[in-house]
């Protein structure tokens, strides 16, 4: 029998949101595959548990090499568990090649759903909630990140981004110029962390505010596209 793909959700701030589950999992899986091992020790200690399989890295640099490696543990009948440092697997984050090669190979893949960056922030957001689309991070060239925006400028549906902080405000500003400068968004900093902060407004004076300098893991949501002819 094949082995089982668990994707964990790990706490995005607050250790305190971690699923019951995912102790259980981290005790008991065969093979723990972690963005980053440190920050696994660290999440181990505050749950108070010890894994017992073995423990594997798995992030951007090695996934492609990793990938075949951990479909073979999973076809000899191993209990993968994949975690990374914050959120969903995945989820703009390294999981998208093991669960696609787990499918190919006809491996279950499950998971413990835990916190998500991108669902708190668009519930804090006071943005439209019925509809929404996840774009990830922008990309860092100006030329290439306006391009991106201007296929999206009509879209009626919100928006969900994940930004550096350094970039923060070039991508208010971008956002600014392509959307308008009085589209309705929220920055929302640090979630679930001690200095947690939701910042609403119009994109022009978000990105004024955000060129003062913004520390913390920053998701932003905007506001989707009037329809046209509305005022």
């Amino acid at each position: 029998m094949t082995g089982t793909l668990v994707l964990a959700g790990t706490p995005i701030g607050d250790i305190a949101d971690a699923p019951p589950r995912l102790a259980e999992e981290l005790a008991g899986a065969d093979v723990v595959a972690a963005e980053d091992t440190r920050r696994l020790r660290r999440l181990t200690q505050g749950l108070g548990v010890t894994p017992k399989g073995r423990i594997v890295s798995y992030f951007e640099g090695n996934e492609s090499a990793r990938t075949p490696e951990l479909v073979e543990a999973l076809l000899a009948g191993s209990r993968v568990l994949l975690v990374t440092d914050a959120g969903m697997p995945s989820v703009s984050d390294p999981g998208y090649r093991l669960v696609a090669a787990a499918v190919e190979k006809d491996v279950r893949v499950t998971a413990v759903p835990g916190p998500s960056a991108v669902l708190t922030a668009l519930a804090l957001s006071g943005l439209p909630v019925d509809r929404f689309c996840f774009e990830g991070f922008l990309p860092r060239k100006s030329g290439e990140r306006l391009s991106r925006l201007r296929e999206v400028a009509e879209e009626r549906r919100t928006l969900v981004y994940f930004e550096a902080p350094h970039r923060l405000d070039d991508t208010l500003a971008a956002m600014a110029e392509v959307f308008g400068a009085e589209r309705r968004a929220a920055v929302c900093r640090e979630l679930t962390k001690t200095y947690e902060e939701v910042k609403r407004g119009a994109l022009g004076p978000l990105a004024e505010w955000a060129a003062e300098g913004v520390r913390g893991e920053i998701t932003v949501v905007v506001e989707g596209a009037p329809e046209k002819g509305a005022e």
